[in-house]
């Protein structure tokens, strides 16, 4: 039987994209607001015994949730056998312990919360950090795919003579496989705190990379400050403007302007439709869809 996937508003290029790869079909639905904010689902599919997946981009995740849970609800209701979920950005994965007294683990809380809802999770590169694989936190199969393979493909075919960058130490292992998988050496800048608002950045052996074209890579692009922070160095040491690439574009209000305002390139991936996206993720999630869960 035909599995069906119903693409959450905003989704359409990406869902497209997803069926032409997959054989699955479009599952049609009416989604809108009552003049009190609620929200209204009709699901105009028949989904008895049917497998079906849910699409939904889950940045701005707090106006995003409740629809997609209501959703979910109402395909299970209506007979559906497995409702899956595929979020190219995963939600609430940066607060993964008590930093400060009182606070609570939205982490844990919010994978609870999917998992009460839906039969599977497939998304890409989540933030994680102190939590390694997402089965410590998600109940349900949940598949983390990686874009490190389409980055490093997009760098080959458009950037002349590349060093990869991370820009901090936590990007260590990102960049280092985007750069193997792209043929290209690469380094991270390294970050000398002389007091509470001194900070030195340098570039390790950067005499030895004057002639390359800085690319600077990291999973989660949100205010911008780091790139930007990290940039200025690069060309302060003789660099040329550096190539800002990101998983996941958030883009907090203005950062994007602010990142081309100070000449730098900024390309994304489809996790998040931007005017910026230029890596496509629709072939990894498709062949992921073909056979997860099975």
């Amino acid at each position: 039987m035909t599995r069906l996937l119903f693409a959450m508003p905003g989704q359409q290029a990406l869902s497209q994209s997803l069926l032409l790869r997959t054989g699955w079909t479009a599952g049609n639905m009416i989604l809108r607001q009552f003049p009190d904010g609620e929200s209204y689902i009709r699901v105009l599919d028949d989904v008895r015994g049917r497998d079906v997946a849910i699409l939904c981009q889950l940045h701005q995740p707090d106006s995003r949730v409740l629809p997609l849970l209501l959703l979910a609800d109402t395909l299970r209701d209506l007979g559906a056998a497995r409702v899956g979920l595929v979020a190219p950005y995963l939600a609430y994965m940066r607060q993964d312990k008590r930093f400060n007294e009182g606070e609570g683990i939205s982490s844990h809380y919010f994978a609870r919360l999917i998992s009460q809802h839906l039969d599977w999770l497939l998304t890409v590169d989540p933030h994680l950090h102190r939590i390694h694989q997402l089965d410590e936190v998600y109940s349900i199969p949940a598949l983390s795919l990686t874009a490190v393979q389409p980055i490093a493909e997009w760098i080959k075919q458009h950037i002349n003579n590349p060093l990869v960058i991370g820009p901090d130490s936590e990007s260590e292992q990102w960049a280092a496989r985007v750069a193997e998988a792209a043929g290209c050496p690469w380094e991270v800048l390294e970050k000398q705190r002389f007091g509470d608002h001194d900070v030195q950045v340098s570039l390790p052996h950067v005499a030895n990379y004057l002639d390359r074209t800085p690319v600077l890579v990291d999973d989660i692009i949100s205010t911008g400050k780091t790139m930007i922070q990290a940039a200025q160095h690069l060309m302060n040491a003789g660099m040329a403007n550096p190539v800002c690439i990101a998983v996941h574009g958030i883009f907090a209000q203005g950062a994007l302007a602010d990142m081309q305002g100070n000449g730098l390139r900024v390309v994304t991936s489809n996790s998040i439709a931007d005017d910026s996206n230029q890596i496509d993720l629709a072939p990894l999630l498709a062949d992921a869809l073909v056979s997860f869960p099975g």
